[in-house]
């Protein structure tokens, strides 16, 4: 019956992402017709009724319709983030009474996201010396482009600074520190998990919490997802003038190849390879969640049905699910780590730093490091990208404008990272959920 409802709502986002894409093209051709035919005004009451951000500076008038519905979904969402993560991990550590068990499902969890994404970007270094030696990345005209207010650099260490918070109530109220919870939530588990018996009331409050977050987000994702789909792809489509993209082509062409071939190659071999399944099953059942994190451009905002997915239609333990993919959509970026690698071989090339092997391996430990510190939120890998480029000195006025260009045109791009990192969070939940034998095969092959 679950299955059947999870068709359903797949089919559902089907239709809502193509007529989503349908529109957002559409509105790009109108865009660029009504300027180039000198009516720029009547695109921009079309915008300001339609795809306006009513919360930047000058918006004071628009509507925004497509915006506000789209964030609305996405806010109600992250709302529910932190405690789901946090209630989720708690009780799937304080009910392993197994304390070498526990050990060996955060050891293998923690392996299969570490060797993906070492793949991701060995993959990702070839993609990029491939093309840089064509020459295609070359040809980037950064003259005319105006610079745009990204991030600051910092060194990539201060990720193991913000593990542990300084301040309880603060790591709770913040959607971009959950790799606090995390820390938070398995140190607790641990503790209840020592406590066992004497725990009694915690741990049937945190359950109750559990269904009560379940209930809603059901809700939530059933009645409203497909529409909010519309929305949101419509409205970024629709943001995105073709002038922006040419300058860029070489790059979005690549970081799309890249990302949908390790999407549809590497996957499945990893659940061939190391969990020896029959990928076809989890290709076909995992579509919907790929929509919902294209659609989202948030990993956060996908957990709830990347969980309700892996856990009722490919037959992990809960307990497996609950404990793995919040943890990988804090630290498992395969798709973050592709885009950045990519990314960082671009800007040097565009700005004339020369790229070899030697500073390739360089940017690839970068971009692992803050990969694993990107939120799971829209373009945070895009912002983080800066952490390496000042790691690597790319720094003069060529890179900068470049990098603002990644920054105009990376949305896009960003959507499609999101379904690698969800894709690649539920994959390694059934590794592991097969290599400790909380797989329900039977289930799986539905």
């Amino acid at each position: 019956m679950k299955v059947n409802k999870g068709n359903k709502l797949a089919i559902k986002m089907v239709i809502a992402l193509i007529c989503g894409l349908v529109a957002g093209l559409g509105c790009i051709f109108l865009r660029e017709n009504l300027i180039a035919s000198g009516n720029q005004e009547t695109w921009n009451t079309i915008n300001n009724i339609l795809f306006q951000d009513i919360t930047a500076e000058g918006s004071e008038n628009a509507i925004g319709i497509f915006y506000i519905v789209g964030q609305l979904f996405v806010n109600s969402l992250q709302l529910i983030i932190v405690p789901m993560v946090f209630v989720s991990i708690c009780l799937a550590i304080c009910v392993i009474t197994d304390t070498k068990k526990l050990g060996r499902i955060s050891t293998k969890t923690i392996g299969t996201f570490l060797l993906t994404t070492v793949c991701a970007l060995a993959f990702a270094g070839i993609v990029g010396a491939f093309v840089y030696s064509t020459g295609a990345f070359n040809t980037v005209n950064v003259a005319n482009l105006t610079v745009q207010n990204g991030s600051t650099g910092s060194n990539p260490l201060n990720i193991v600074l913000n593990i542990i918070p300084n301040n309880l109530i603060s790591a709770f109220s913040n959607n971009g520190g959950v790799l606090s919870i995390v820390f938070l939530a398995a140190a607790i588990g641990l503790a209840m998990n020592q406590l066992k018996d004497k725990i009694k009331y915690l741990k049937k409050i945190f359950i109750e919490v559990s269904d009560i977050i379940s209930v809603c987000l059901s809700f939530v994702i059933e009645k409203f997802a497909p529409i909010a789909i519309f929305c949101l792809l419509t409205r970024t489509f629709a943001a995105y003038g073709v002038n922006y993209l040419k300058p860029a082509l070489a790059y979005v062409v690549t970081v799309i190849i890249a990302l949908l071939v390790y999407l549809l190659v590497a996957y499945p071999l990893y659940l061939l390879t190391l969990a020896r399944v029959n990928p076809k099953p989890f290709m076909k059942k995992i579509v919907k969640v790929a929509l919902f994190g294209f659609s989202t451009s948030s990993s956060a905002a996908t957990l709830p049905l990347n969980k309700d997915t892996t856990v009722n239609e490919l037959g992990v333990n809960e307990t497996i699910a609950s404990f793995t993919l919040p943890l990988g959509m804090t630290i498992n970026m395969d798709g973050t780590a592709i885009m950045q690698v990519i990314a960082a071989i671009f800007i040097a090339a565009s700005s004339g730093y020369s790229v070899t092997f030697s500073s390739m391996a360089v940017i690839a430990v970068l971009a692992l490091i803050a990969s694993i510190g990107t939120p799971a939120a829209p373009g945070a890998g895009a912002i983080i990208l800066f952490t390496i480029l000042t790691g690597m000195g790319y720094t003069n006025d060529a890179a900068l404008l470049a990098y603002s260009l990644i920054l105009s045109i990376n949305r896009p791009i960003e959507m499609l990272v999101t379904s690698l990192n969800v894709v690649g969070d539920s994959s390694t939940s059934v590794i592991v959920a097969k290599k400790e034998n909380m797989l329900d095969e039977d289930v799986y092959k539905k």
